[in-house]
């Protein structure tokens, strides 16, 4: 608009009605300190986990992590944490209207990082390699919490418990009146859905079902927490787990680094003290 023309000069233009910032863009923190380090400690927790895989593999400690409770219950909670930190972080990229742009970036960071694990695993593992791990599952999982992330909870936590319990009812089914089916869903076509009778023999496997369901049960608390207790998440995290929180943001190339450094490290212990791997 032209300015006005007055006895006293040029004045100001015209006030216009100033336009309403979104509370959550007004003043929430593009990121929240709280679920970052509680990713760092699922990152921590991993590490550990994989240490004692790898002294494993390394001919050092021998241990059952098929089968044993001890290593089983432990991966399924890192997992778990770390799914759980994922839809927690949708509920809050929804919150603070985070455009398609930037959730197109980071999904695609994840999904090429997925396709370097399958590499990469090959090569270690051929007869075992990894094609449907977590950074495969978090990916397709991603998707689906995208498409999802404006449900409301009461929908969230509807359909978390709902994927839950399908990979029960899908393995009684398959195992029963849908017996013919089984090896169809059991093949690495179909298996990623987590609909089988049996684990695929792989080095990692983190299906749709049934953990599409910690995310969608995160993404539900989430948006309870931003409602009623937002100061939980905003509140920052005391100085000693500073560094977790930065553990956290880097997640995702931390995930990527930390094997091979295990592994090298322990290779060259091993070629310093001639351990053998038998």
């Amino acid at each position: 608009m032209r300015p006005l023309r007055s006895s006293h000069g040029w004045l100001l233009q015209p006030l216009r009605k100033p336009r309403p910032l979104h509370p959550a863009r007004a003043c929430a923190p593009s990121r929240f300190e709280s679920i970052d380090a509680l990713r760092g400690v699922a990152m921590v927790w991993m590490t550990l986990f994989h240490l004692a895989f790898d002294l494993g593999f390394m001919g050092y400690w021998k241990q059952d992590f098929l089968t044993d409770p001890l290593w089983t219950l432990q991966r399924t909670c890192i997992v778990g944490l770390f799914l759980w930190c994922g839809g927690l972080g949708q509920a809050m990229a929804k919150n603070q209207q985070q455009g398609r742009r930037r959730f197109a970036r980071r999904w695609a960071q994840i999904a090429g990082c997925a396709l370097l694990v399958t590499a990469a695993s090959w090569a270690v593992f051929p007869d075992s390699f990894i094609y449907f791990g977590v950074l495969h599952g978090l990916a397709v999982m991603l998707l689906l919490a995208h498409a999802t992330a404006g449900a409301r909870p009461a929908v969230l936590w509807t359909a978390g418990t709902v994927a839950l319990a399908l990979p029960a009812l899908g393995a009684w089914a398959l195992g029963g009146p849908l017996h013919e089916w089984a090896k169809i869903f059991n093949a690495p076509l179909l298996n990623w859905t987590g609909l089988v009778t049996q684990k695929p023999f792989t080095e990692d496997y983190v299906p749709l079902l049934p953990w599409m369901g910690i995310v969608w049960w995160a993404m539900a608390a989430g948006q309870w927490l931003l409602a009623h207790r937002r100061q939980w998440l905003e509140k920052p995290v005391a100085p000693w787990l500073q560094p977790l929180a930065v553990l956290g943001r880097w997640s995702l190339v931390y995930y990527m680094l930390h094997q091979p450094v295990l592994l090298g490290a322990l290779w060259m212990l091993g070629a310093a003290t001639g351990h053998s791997m038998n």
